[in-house]
């Protein structure tokens, strides 16, 4: 099972995609999870590791748009100030599974790199399932030159693709229940629910941030809800808030959010529920 909040949904596409992820997830083949921003890629990827047999090893996230200095830290490895070396992550993962998200951003001499890599771990006992994520086309990439074929090849084993939340319909609805309990076990709330005209108020929403929009509004309503009822004057507060704290600035100009009204409004709610 995941730690936290899980994938829902009832759209079609979506449960096909999320049957697709659980028939991969007990081969070893590398996956290629598609999509736009905030859909959830990495959380799907977590759902493949944890119905694997793979479950108790480690999951590690490679973001490939740092600096490529860094991404190489990160995936060979690298010997601190004081001589001790830190593992990369296809060792730290062995017996787990590696993600390598915006793997589109990844530097194109690293990328050749990383496909010998990835084809020589059996040479050195290393056992990572390895996944990867991107916004873009992979291919249009190929065809420009911009992208290795060769690592494209190595992930079109298995694609998987992510609706946005605005063709997912009433599946908004779901995953921001799924978001409040989340928040609720993040802040020791025993109960909180949405109210049928918040929930309306959410599938009218077109979230072009997808679920990473939807999570910072549920979270941002939740914390003004002073009762178990998420309703719709707790997401006009919130709204209210955010407009309220930006009329600070900091030296440069740039506006500030202040988190007094938040962090009352979080020891009120707690306070209601004890």
């Amino acid at each position: 099972m995941l730690q936290g909040f899980e994938p829902v949904g009832n759209h079609p596409k979506f449960k096909k995609s999320l049957e697709l992820a659980r028939n991969v997830a007990v081969t070893k083949t590398p996956v290629l999870l598609t999509g736009e921003n905030g859909t959830g890629k990495k959380l799907i990827g977590r759902y493949i590791h944890a119905e694997s047999a793979r479950k108790n090893g480690s999951v590690e996230v490679v973001d490939c748009s740092l600096e490529t200095a860094e991404v190489e830290r990160r995936v060979l490895g690298f010997r601190e100030a004081d001589g001790r070396f830190q593992r990369g992550v296809l060792e730290v993962a062995n017996g787990g599974t590696v993600i390598f998200a915006h793997i589109d951003a990844l530097d194109e001499n690293f990328q050749k790199r990383l496909y010998t890599i990835l084809q020589e771990l059996p040479d050195y006992e290393l056992d990572v399932r390895v996944l990867a994520t991107t916004t873009k086309n992979l291919s249009k990439l190929v065809g420009a030159g911009k992208f290795s074929r060769a690592l494209l090849t190595y992930f079109s084993g298995a694609q998987i693709h992510l609706l946005p939340l605005r063709e997912r319909g009433t599946d908004v609805e779901l995953i921001a229940q799924g978001l409040t309990q989340e928040w609720c076990k993040e802040n020791g709330i025993e109960r909180l629910s949405l109210c049928s005209e918040a929930s309306a108020r959410l599938n009218e929403q077109q979230w072009n941030n997808n679920v990473t929009e939807l999570r910072h509004t549920v979270r941002s309503a939740a914390a003004a809800a002073t009762s178990d009822l998420i309703d719709i004057a707790c997401f006009q507060a919130s709204e209210k808030r955010a407009e309220g704290a930006t009329t600070e600035t900091d030296e440069d100009g740039v506006k500030l959010m202040s988190l007094r009204e938040a962090e009352k409004l979080l020891i009120k709610k707690a306070l209601v529920f004890t």
